[in-house]
């Protein structure tokens, strides 16, 4: 079975001799600093989130990533529900035809679309592509679909998978050649309505980042160059890995403009009994998120879960000694999960006797479960139950009727915590520079770079071009909605020609 470890970027150095602790026999090879690459699959594979697939930049999403990209499901379809899109499933094939139709926008993907070109032993008639996006599957629809301004907002969206035979290093959730994804797309008589709902979906994205995934990011708009291929403009939430310099795009949210409304003929009759072309907007985020998660909280003992998407958020633990009360401690063990159950926290037992309580303590630690509850005869002779976080490793004894509103603030706690740090991480690796000299100083020290550009794609393709090497170009990862005071004569630090807009550059994924 092909392991096809390769690792999240920019991890460097040689293997290093497994370290385990004696008593458990459970721990890491690699370190985070030293390795990133190898100890990001080695998180992965672990904590039992993915099991690696006998097909390259394919895996085996198991419960413990699936439970988090269902938490995330819940909160976004609630959300989109309110903006009134509505839930559609369109096939996963695509004829060539239709996916040559719009030029410019499957040139952005042809090198990594997959085709399907026998039945049985039988050739197909013509090969059948499968989506690498549902754009050209979606809009001949949409034309027959929509007749008049009465037809319009059309609003949809679908929970799916996509592939795109990547080639380049493929990595667990980051780049793999199946994923999974919601994509919404939606149609409009108005430009303004679509640029309104832009704005409102990358917002969402924002929440998913920062509220549920703890993950820190930029909201801002792609460079030309960098745009979703066809649209007319592309916005997205950008995220920063500190251990190997590399942004990371997180999510988009795009306006195609009437691109594909021309090539697919998507009109309708207006107030005034005339025809108009529609507006029209595609957005998604995949499970790359969770990966993204991952990278930004992972330490030395696994994974770092927030509370919010954690599938288990508390894990209760009996710790019985020598002649203690086995039966009075896991009772105490069952009552204190129902309580937290009933006030709608995630908890659970591990009762198994078959291991002991250090080994439990590590095998959740991989886990990156939030809290840890041990109960042992000390603590039920004094009604209390020691609380551990994973964030930071902080114990405390707490009497046993507090445990709800204790642990309710806890998971606050570690919520808001793994944020703060995550973006203290971040800012510390923030540059901003004026030259070129102070940009390369800046890409060889790993540094997210926000530099003044005079935002001609010319110049763009010029840094990328000498910038090549075997860590990958740099390139512009978004310009921030948020933009810094522009002072009267910047330059752009590439060109010498003046200033239009700060960006941030970097590396990426």
């Amino acid at each position: 079975m092909s392991t096809n470890k390769g690792g999240g970027g920019g991890g460097g150095g040689g293997k290093k001799k497994k370290e385990v602790k004696k008593e458990t026999k459970l721990g890491m090879a690699f370190k985070k600093d030293e390795n990133f690459g190898e100890w990001y699959s080695e998180v992965v594979v672990n904590s039992e989130m993915i099991e690696y697939y006998d097909i390259s930049g394919c895996y085996i999403l198991r419960p413990w990533a699936m439970e988090i990209w269902e938490l995330l499901k819940e909160f976004f379809d609630a959300e989109i529900k309110k903006l009134k899109l509505k839930p559609y499933y369109f096939p996963l094939f695509v004829t060539e035809n239709v996916l040559q139709k719009e030029k410019d926008h499957i040139e952005g993907f042809a090198p990594e679309v997959a085709w399907v070109t026998k039945s049985g032993k039988s050739d197909l008639e013509a090969p059948i592509a499968i989506r690498p996006t549902s754009e050209t599957v979606m809009y001949p629809y949409f034309s027959k679909w929509i007749r008049s301004h009465r037809d319009l907002p059309l609003k949809c969206n679908q929970w799916c998978n996509v592939v795109r035979w990547e080639f380049s290093n493929p990595t667990p959730f980051i780049r793999s050649r199946e994923f999974l994804w919601q994509e919404g797309h939606t149609v409009f008589a108005t430009k303004e309505e679509a640029d309104e709902e832009v704005l409102q979906i990358l917002e969402l994205y924002r929440r998913i980042y920062e509220e549920f995934l703890a993950v820190p990011v930029y909201k801002g708009r792609k460079s030309e160059m960098e745009k979703f291929a066809g649209g007319l403009y592309t916005t997205s939430v950008e995220a920063f890995i500190p251990n190997t310099g590399r942004g990371i795009q997180g999510a988009t949210s795009h306006c195609l403009g009437q691109n594909f409304a021309k090539m697919f003929d998507i009109t309708f009759e207006n107030e005034k009994g005339e025809r108009s072309m529609v507006w029209q907007n595609s957005w998604a985020y995949t499970t790359r998120s969770i990966g993204v998660m991952v990278m930004t909280h992972g330490d030395d003992k696994g994974l770092v879960l927030p509370p919010r998407v954690a599938p288990i958020q508390v894990i209760v633990i009996p710790v019985p000694f020598k002649d203690a009360d086995t039966t009075a401690i896991k009772g105490a063990c069952e009552s204190t999960v129902y309580t937290l159950n009933q006030a709608g926290i995630r908890a659970d037992l591990d009762a198994r006797e078959n291991y002991s309580p250090g080994w439990k303590y590590s095998q959740w630690e991989m886990k990156g479960v939030p809290l840890r509850i041990e109960i042992g005869p000390k603590d039920l002779a004094n009604k209390q139950v020691r609380i551990v976080r994973r964030d930071n490793g902080a114990k405390v004894d707490i009497p046993s009727t507090d445990v709800v509103e204790q642990v309710g603030a806890l998971l606050e706690g570690i919520q808001a915590n793994l944020l703060e740090t995550a973006k203290q991480k971040r800012d510390a690796c923030i540059k901003t520079i004026s030259t070129w000299d102070e940009f390369i100083g800046a890409l060889n020290d790993k540094k997210l770079i926000l530099a003044p550009w005079c935002d001609e794609e010319e110049v763009e393709k010029d840094v990328k071009a000498r910038t090549k090497g075997e860590l990958g170009a740099a390139k512009t990862l978004c310009t921030p909605f948020d933009q810094p005071d522009l002072p009267a004569g910047t330059v752009c630090f590439a060109s010498g020609k003046p200033a239009q807009k700060w960006s941030f550059w970097g590396r990426s994924y």
